[in-house]
């Protein structure tokens, strides 16, 4: 995601051209084109870069990033080089060269780029996100995996969870005009991103109806962080001229956006802390992950050189802010390409009015005897996949026969993997479900399966991977299950380019219920 606010660089103006004599020097010493019988062989860079700026200047909004990187592998290969300012990165686009990464050079390629953003916003020398891999990082993961996200974890939550997509669908509900005949209209992209959040806050913080409820200050703090990682950063491309952005304010804005952000947070472990006093036997099955932090505040105070309350909020910030926005886009993506293609809408609703019937709504526990269903979400993130897979190296390693040098970024660009005609043999650039019930069909989400990981792979995967597929079955279910579903014409497919890949026009559906009021009941 560090590589998508490059596509908002703006040219430097001359008035500071002579501070960059300096930089000018070093990078060419260190990136100039002098012959060395010694070096060993890496991939071939890519032409077009210039000097300082390498390749930032080939990419723009218009053309996505990944799109041109996509054309750019057609004529390069699989594995090229590009030069986004001072940082050589590795250009990655088969599955073949990401398993070696993930598997045999697991560890080189273990770190996230530390940028600017993440490091002053989202507590980035300390989260599990984006803390350096090493022994921290170790027993954090541990003590994510086992005291949060576990399966037995899952399962206390699962009250939880299920009373706020209750909520949630209610909600959607009372937007139809009664139960008559008539579709109403429904920005559907804005119900799904308030039903991701309330789910998630639910989980983490346990506030009821959170997104609609006493959530304004937190949104509007971190609608401000999304404004400002998208904002170039010296310190991300030119690191020598990272003190350029204490010069435009950038620095300035982001410490004060994390300040109103961590206060935020504080309230909430604080909230937390007031009710335990007060409260002498809370509910076990209620509890939220901040509870479950402070259960275990002894074991998270052992973890060398961090304050508590720091691994507590930065916990709480990671899990809400990367499981509610990619799990809403995932299933904003999914239900446009359901509209666009009616066919597989009406397959998955035949599928459930089988094995669920049509006098309950779905549950979780109905959803391992669905089949059609997780297809159209593996589809989903196969085709439009919310967000780049970016490492950094650690030590020199090889890949694919090449070189690469300690330092290199490393950039998978799955939106061309994932569309591989060589893997994906059936119209790979088609919207086709049923591809993963017959010749993809041992295929899964968890990074197994290194053709198709949206969630990441390897030892720094995405420790909420099975919360979110969980979530992501349950919720499609229950919308195809629920609500008559049609637009005025195609959907727009076109993409925004942000924090994360954001569909670039909003969802206005034409929505009724399909059950009548079973569904609230």
């Amino acid at each position: 995601m560090e590589l998508l606010d490059l596509l908002h660089f703006q040219p430097i103006s001359l008035i500071i051209a002579p501070l960059l004599l300096g930089s000018i020097l070093l990078y060419w010493k260190k990136y100039g084109r002098i012959p060395n019988r010694n070096q060993k062989q890496e991939a071939p860079e890519a032409p077009g870069g210039r000097l300082i700026m390498g390749h930032l200047h080939l990419f723009d909004e218009v053309d996505s990033m990944h799109r041109k990187l996509g054309s750019m592998a057609d004529e390069y290969g699989p594995a090229f080089t590009i030069r986004l300012g001072s940082h050589k990165t590795l250009v990655v686009s088969n599955w073949e060269l990401v398993k070696e990464c993930f598997t045999t050079n697991d560890i080189c390629f273990s770190n996230h780029p530390a940028i600017l953003s993440v490091k002053l916003l989202f507590y980035g020398v300390v989260s599990v996100g984006y803390v350096p891999y090493g022994a921290y990082w170790r027993e954090l993961r541990k003590f994510s995996a086992i005291k949060l996200l576990s399966n037995y974890r899952l399962d206390t939550l699962k009250d939880l969870r299920t009373s706020e997509v209750d909520s949630s669908f209610k909600s959607l509900y009372s937007q139809c005009e009664g139960n008559d005949l008539k579709f109403s209209s429904v920005r559907l992209d804005s119900w799904l991103g308030d039903l991701a959040f309330n789910v998630i806050a639910r989980i983490v913080i346990g506030k009821k109806n959170f997104a609609t409820n006493g959530a304004e200050r937190y949104k509007a703090a971190m609608q401000e962080a999304m404004r400002l990682v998208t904002v170039f950063a010296f310190a991300d491309v030119f690191p020598a001229l990272s003190w350029l952005d204490n010069f435009t304010g950038l620095t300035r804005d982001l410490k004060r956006c994390a300040c109103e952000i961590d206060d935020i947070l504080s309230g909430w472990v604080e909230e937390h802390r007031s009710k335990r006093i007060s409260v002498n036997e809370p509910s076990e099955p209620e509890q939220d992950f901040i509870d479950a932090c402070l259960d275990n505040l002894q074991e998270i105070s052992s973890l060398p050189g961090v304050d508590p309350d720091i691994v507590i909020k930065s916990t709480c910030l990671d899990t809400i802010m990367n499981g509610s926005d990619t799990l809403a886009l995932t299933l904003t993506w999914a239900i446009s390409l359901l509209l666009n293609h009616p066919a597989a809408l009406k397959k998955a609703q035949e599928e459930l009015d089988t094995l669920v019937g049509k006098n309950r709504n779905v549950e979780e526990s109905d959803i391992h005897n669905l089949v059609y269903v997780p297809a159209i979400i593996k589809e989903t993130m196969r085709l439009y996949p919310v967000g780049p897979l970016s490492r950094t190296t650690v030590e020199d390693c090889e890949v694919g026969g090449y070189h690469v040098p300690a330092g290199t970024r490393l950039l998978v660009n799955l939106w061309k993997m994932q569309r591989d005609g060589n893997v994906y043999k059936d119209d790979p650039l088609e919207f086709r479900p049923e591809r993963f019930l017959t010749s993809n069909a041992d295929v899964d989400l968890k990074g197994q399966h290194y053709e198709l990981v949206p969630f990441g792979a390897g030892r720094r995967i995405c420790p909420g991977v099975s919360m979110s597929v969980q979530l992501l079955h349950l919720i499609l279910a229950r919308v195809i299950h629920e609500f008559e579903m049609t637009t005025e014409g195609k959907v727009d497919m076109s993409e925004r380019m942000g924090f994360l890949f954001y569909k670039k026009m909003p969802l206005e559906v034409l929505i009724r219920p399909r059950l009548g009021g079973v569904a609230i009941n």
